[in-house]
């Protein structure tokens, strides 16, 4: 059977005070408030303590925090207070004058308080996940509705350009029908033997304006000219 870790040698971030000027007993009575709690929950527990033991642990904790954060790269809201113990310090010890020329001594403790922080499990940390989710006006439930939000979004968009992608697909498709339509009309026409009416301009070579009249016209007096019997000489013969 492995021995059980001891308190000081927990895995995790660490962050020490020494020499603070108070009882061991009285830091340890602030830090059983915190023991275990994620690093949201002690710190709102340490700022509302009425304890002095309280500002001094809350300083701690968040130095811990900022160890975690910048020297091991981890999540400041996804930590918890895995260990946390006060060792008793060095005694100052001064002296009180008292009656009949005595004196009292006078003893000034000391401690030196340990925080260490670890990151949550995962199964913690989709339980609080939950939690947060669940409870209305939280930082958790405006994250899900802005992302359940967009999903709809994205969701009607698609489905806009699915039925306009359908919509040109079907005009795409009736334009070839009617161009199938009536290339078998002109078939069909074709096949009984009916022309193709030709358009107005097909066929004409005949010139336009005044050159055209006096074309014409030479050509008529040139008709005239090449009939036979027309001529003065053929009347008088007859």
């Amino acid at each position: 059977m492995s021995a059980p870790v001891r308190t000081n040698e927990r895995p995790g971030t660490r962050a020490t005070a020494r020499h603070i000027r108070m009882s061991a007993t009285k830091a340890r009575a602030v830090l059983d408030l915190i023991r275990g709690a994620d690093v949201r929950s002690a710190e709102q527990i340490l700022r509302f303590s009425e304890r002095d033991a309280a500002q001094v642990v809350l300083k701690l904790l968040r130095s811990a925090i900022a160890n975690a954060e910048h020297n091991d790269d981890q999540i400041g809201d996804d930590l918890v207070v895995s260990a946390c113990y006060a060792d008793e310090g060095r005694t100052i010890r001064r002296f009180r004058p008292r009656a009949r020329g005595r004196a009292t001594r006078i003893r000034k403790r000391t401690c030196h308080i340990t925080i260490i922080v670890s990151r949550m499990s995962e199964e913690e940390l989709e339980r609080r996940r939950a939690r947060e989710e669940s409870r209305p006006g939280s930082r958790a439930a405006r994250r899900s509705g802005q992302q359940a939000t967009e999903e709809r979004r994205r969701r009607t968009r698609r489905r806009r350009g699915g039925r306009s992608g359908a919509a040109g697909a079907g005009e795409q498709s009736s334009g070839q029908t009617s161009e199938g339509e009536a290339g078998a009309a002109r078939d069909e026409a074709g096949a009984e033997g009916q022309p193709e009416p030709e358009s107005p301009d097909e066929g004409r070579d005949e010139p336009a304006g005044d050159e055209g009249q006096a074309a014409t016209s030479g050509a008529e007096a040139s008709g005239e000219a090449a009939t036979p019997g027309s001529s003065p000489g053929a009347e008088e013969e007859r």
